[in-house]
């Protein structure tokens, strides 16, 4: 956590720059919180879409998104999300740091984080990725808890915003008065909301969370220390 005056923070974190991340931003913005956003690159168009009970979800165009982003944090996904154990090393300069490199290009920064695709989190990628100016890289398993990750490389959140702990998880995060540092941080995929029928509980989460003058709301990168 970079913020010296706070023992707490809250952070979040979204994959595949779905089109339903415009809802999800605009949520984020009218609560004051702040998100890390996974993409990929090679494939950030709406032709790269799919189904999930009868919900039609689609990436959406490179074009514009640097503005709906704005104010958030964009890390690196895999250029095509292939999965880390199917790629070989030789594939990992296209697969990763063209994925990195476009990022810079588009958004105007280039990342320091990741997330790993599939939550596939391979020895060989997680050291290339350090070669690569990648600080952390987020997995797709669950603590249940607020400590810093002891391997910022082999990230796990505290939950996924579907998570049937995550208001009892919310509301003892709320009321902790901690000596060392806690982080609540939490992710997903935006068109889970859509699929699941419950856009009014991240709002619920996102209303609860909001407006606390003794937590840092920050990306990912920002909480951990790795941005100002």
């Amino acid at each position: 956590m970079n913020k010296r005056t706070y023992k707490k923070a809250v952070t979040f974190s979204y994959d595949d720059g779905i089109a339903q991340d415009i809802r999800l931003v605009e949520l984020f913005n009218r609560y004051g919180l702040k998100a890390t956003f996974n993409l990929n690159t090679g494939i950030q168009s709406p032709e790269s879409r799919f189904e999930i009970n009868d919900v039609k979800i689609h990436r959406m165009e490179q074009e514009g998104l640097a503005k709906l982003y704005e104010g958030h944090e964009i890390a690196l996904h895999g250029l095509t999300h292939a999965s880390p154990s199917g790629t070989k090393p030789e594939e990992y300069e296209k697969e990763y740091l063209q994925d990195a490199k476009n990022i810079e290009r588009l958004y105007g920064i280039y990342p320091v984080g990741a997330a790993y695709a599939y939550g596939d989190v391979p020895d060989p990628v997680v050291d290339y990725l350090q070669t690569i100016g990648i600080r952390y890289a987020r997995t797709v398993e669950s603590t249940h808890a607020f400590s810093l990750p002891e391997d910022p490389m082999r990230l796990a959140a505290t939950c996924h915003h579907n998570d049937e702990q995550i208001f009892t998880l919310a509301h003892q995060f709320l009321e902790a008065e901690p000596d060392e540092p806690m982080l609540f941080y939490i992710w997903g995929h935006s068109y889970e909301f859509d699929v699941n029928n419950n856009w009014d509980r991240m709002e619920e989460l996102c209303k609860l969370l909001s407006g606390r003058d003794d937590i840092f709301y920050g990306t990912n990168a920002q909480c951990l220390g790795f941005r100002e």
